[in-house]
């Protein structure tokens, strides 16, 4: 994927949903991982000519998890004159030696989130912005089906009414496999996840099942992607 098909995928999310006004200060949420890279650099280089002018800072909610190494997306926000904060905290600590959870990504995520937007409340963001694609609202929508029971998924924004904070999702129209080829042509610095867990989580048993139900029905993210696009996201709904 060329850098302006990201740009358009980005912008048409953005002005579809009114996810970005004048005088934003957004927080970018970066793991590390290959969408929350691509994300900075969309939205940096969105920066230099979108009509309403906004300002970011790119936050990494460190686990504390050892041999995970950001310099080198340190440097990559200087390339973009990205401000870069790390939040370094014992998350992977609790959730693995203390709580010692059988099931950690709830609780990991629950605290990730805590401290994400600690961090950006203290920078003075209003919005702070994750890198949700395409494939992740689908996957969201068959997850909520068959551990929940209820038809849910993603919201494109959505207000957190105990901070004030409003959360976007800028990259929901990026497919997933676009993102692999964009990572890998600009060369993205993507930091290897050490968590155990990786890899054996529910969402990637989700995943799991539905390249399996493609065989069959190949246009199955396709469609299901247009049903959530054509329903009310505040019924939908599913960030807490």
């Amino acid at each position: 994927m060329e850098l302006q098909k990201l740009y358009s995928y980005v912008r048409q999310a953005i002005e579809n949903y009114g996810m970005i006004r004048e005088g934003d200060h957004i927080a970018v949420g970066i793991s590390g991982g290959k969408d929350s890279l691509t994300l900075l650099y969309a939205l940096a280089g969105l920066r230099k000519f979108y009509p309403q002018k906004f300002t970011i800072t790119a936050i990494t909610v460190h686990l504390g998890l050892p041999g995970m190494e950001f310099a080198p997306v340190r440097a990559l926000c200087e390339q973009l004159d990205v401000p870069y904060e790390i939040v370094e905290t014992r998350i992977g600590e609790i959730v693995f030696d203390v709580r010692k959870e059988k099931h950690p990504c709830a609780l990991c995520a629950k605290l990730r989130k805590g401290a994400l937007n600690e961090k950006a409340l203290a920078l003075g963001c209003n919005k702070i912005a994750y890198a949700h694609h395409r494939d992740d609202f689908v996957d969201t929508l068959f997850l909520s089906l068959f551990q929940e029971g209820r038809i849910a998924s993603l919201s494109p924004h959505y207000v957190l009414e105990r901070t004030g904070l409003t959360l976007i999702r800028p990259m929901m129209l990026v497919p997933e496999a676009q993102i692999r080829g964009f990572c890998k042509k600009y060369q993205l610095p993507v930091v290897t996840n050490n968590c155990t867990a990786d890899g054996n989580t529910a969402r990637e048993k989700v995943k799991r099942s539905i390249r399996q139900l493609q065989q069959e029905y190949p246009d199955l993210r396709e469609r299901a992607f247009t049903a959530i696009c054509k329903a009310d996201f505040d019924d939908w709904m599913k960030d807490e």
